[in-house]
C-alpha cells in the first residue's frame, strides 16, 4: 500500500487454549480507569482472524481489514469489552519518525488502562467511537488522535505497517493493533498532559528501554530493528 500524504498476508497459525480465551480467567477489577463508561468499536475474534490468527506485528493488506471492520463493526460497552476475549477492540497504534529517530514515550501513573502505567510506548492510540468514524475512517481518525495526543508543528506521511496481535496476556487479548508509521519532517514534537514524557531517539538508544516497554512496543521495535 503506498504512502499517504496528510497535511494538518503472512498470517500465522496460533492454536490457542480455550481456557486462555476464557473470560473468567481474566481480572475483571481495576483493567480501566475512567469516570463514565463508553461504547468502542470492536469486532468479533473469530470474524477478524477465522482459521489463521496473526501472532505478532504481521503486514497486510490494510484494505481488507478496514473492509471487513466497516462490514463487521459493533460498538459495545468498554467495560464489558475489557474482559471478554471473544472481542477484539480496534486500537490505531501510530509510530512516530523523524529521520532515524522514533519517539517513546512514557505512560503516566494514573493511565486509564491501569495495565499499561508508568510503562514505556512508541505507539499513540485509543479506542474508537462511533462519533469518531463519522464521516471518516480508521486512517484518518489515527492522525486526528495524534495531534490530540502530542504537539507537532510539522506535515505527516502515513504508512500502514501492519496489525499487531499479542495474546499472551490480558491487555492483548482483548485488542488488536491497526500499526501506523507516521514520518514526520520536524522534530518539534513533545507530549501533552496525559503522558508523562517523550524523546526522540535511535534504535539503539531505544534498547537501554526494552525491558519497560509495553508489550506491543516490543514487538514494533523488534520489526524495526530488522
Amino acid at each position: 500500500m503506498q504512502s499517504q500524504k496528510v497535511n494538518s498476508t503472512n498470517l500465522d497459525s496460533t492454536n490457542l487454549d480455550s481456557k486462555s480465551l476464557d473470560s473468567k480467567n481474566l481480572d475483571s477489577k481495576n483493567v480501566f480507569v475512567k469516570k463514565e463508561d463508553e461504547k468502542i468499536l470492536v469486532i468479533k475474534r473469530d470474524v477478524l482472524f477465522g482459521e489463521k490468527v496473526i501472532s505478532g506485528l504481521e503486514k497486510v493488506d490494510f484494505n481488507y481489514y478496514q473492509n471487513l471492520i466497516e462490514d463487521k463493526k459493533e460498538f459495545l460497552w468498554r467495560s464489558q469489552m475489557e474482559i471478554d476475549p471473544n472481542y477484539k477492540q480496534i486500537i490505531p497504534y501510530l509510530i512516530f519518525n523523524f529521520e532515524d529517530k522514533y519517539f517513546l514515550m512514557q505512560r503516566q501513573s494514573k493511565a486509564s488502562e491501569v495495565r499499561l502505567q508508568n510503562l514505556y510506548s512508541l505507539g499513540i492510540g485509543g479506542h474508537i467511537r462511533e462519533e469518531d468514524l463519522s464521516g471518516s475512517d480508521i486512517s484518518a481518525w489515527a492522525k486526528r488522535e495524534f495531534l490530540e495526543e502530542v504537539e507537532y508543528s510539522g506535515d505527516l506521511k502515513v504508512e500502514p505497517i501492519g496489525i499487531l496481535n499479542d495474546d499472551s496476556n490480558d491487555v492483548g487479548k482483548v485488542h488488536v493493533g491497526f500499526v501506523y508509521l507516521l514520518k514526520g519532517d520536524s522534530q518539534d514534537i513533545k507530549v501533552k498532559s496525559e503522558l508523562k514524557s517523550g524523546n526522540l531517539l535511535t534504535l539503539q538508544e531505544l534498547s537501554e528501554y526494552y525491558e519497560n516497554m509495553e508489550n506491543w512496543t516490543k514487538f514494533v521495535f523488534d520489526f524495526l530493528k530488522k
